[in-house]
């Protein structure tokens, strides 16, 4: 099951790379291996994830610490991934900073949301209504990350989920990997539409 969920998450992470999401070390990706108890494959820091090699993850615990003896160092926001995996039964969850969920997480942060309706990829979210509104909470960055994941928990409900950290990218998750492949990609088509409104509108102002 180990080298199944690795390969699964090398997969994702060899995808998000291709489309530049990985810039400088940032992001982090997980995948969950066992229920009980609960570990979870997780990137290890500093690590450049435009290439795979055989440290790219490690297997941590409930508390985001390594199962076994090792000198990696699970990413920084490996918290934020325990949060997930204690609340929801989702099975991987994916963080990345792209300029469009920064900018949109600036522009939308003081409401503390954004939201979207009457666009087709909210469907991603599982939401298909046909007046679904989809809103994506925005919570303020916060360097300590144990007081990061509190505020985050807040907002973890539900197998398949997004929020937005100001100025500190998009954290998602989905039952599979797939699932939060599908939600992330969802979500960044949505901003990217959000700036380009905006700033159609502007220009029909001036």
């Amino acid at each position: 099951m180990l080298k199944v969920r690795w390969n699964e998450l090398a997969e994702v992470k060899d995808e998000l790379a291709v489309r530049d999401w990985f810039m400088g070390t940032s992001g982090n990706l997980a995948i969950k291996v066992n229920e009980q108890p609960l570990q979870f494959l997780v990137t290890a820091s500093g690590k450049d994830k435009r290439k795979r090699t055989d440290e790219d993850f490690l297997l941590v615990d409930e508390f985001g610490q390594p199962v076994d003896e090792t000198h990696l160092k699970p990413s920084a926001e490996t918290l934020l991934h325990v949060e997930i995996y204690r609340k929801t039964n989702a099975g991987c969850s994916l963080h990345v900073h792209t300029i469009e969920n920064n900018v949109i997480s600036e522009i939308y942060g003081e409401h503390g949301e954004v939201s979207f309706k009457g666009q087709e990829l909210i469907k991603a979210f599982d939401k298909w209504e046909e007046d679904a509104v989809l809103t994506i909470p925005i919570i303020r960055n916060d360097v300590h990350i144990p007081t990061l994941a509190n505020k985050f928990s807040k907002y973890v409900s539900g197998d398949i989920g997004a929020v937005l950290i100001r100025n500190h990218g998009i954290t998602v998750w989905g039952k599979t990997a797939f699932e939060a492949k599908k939600v992330l990609e969802a979500s960044e088509f949505l901003f990217r539409y959000q700036l380009r409104m905006l700033e159609h509108r502007r220009y029909q102002v001036l």
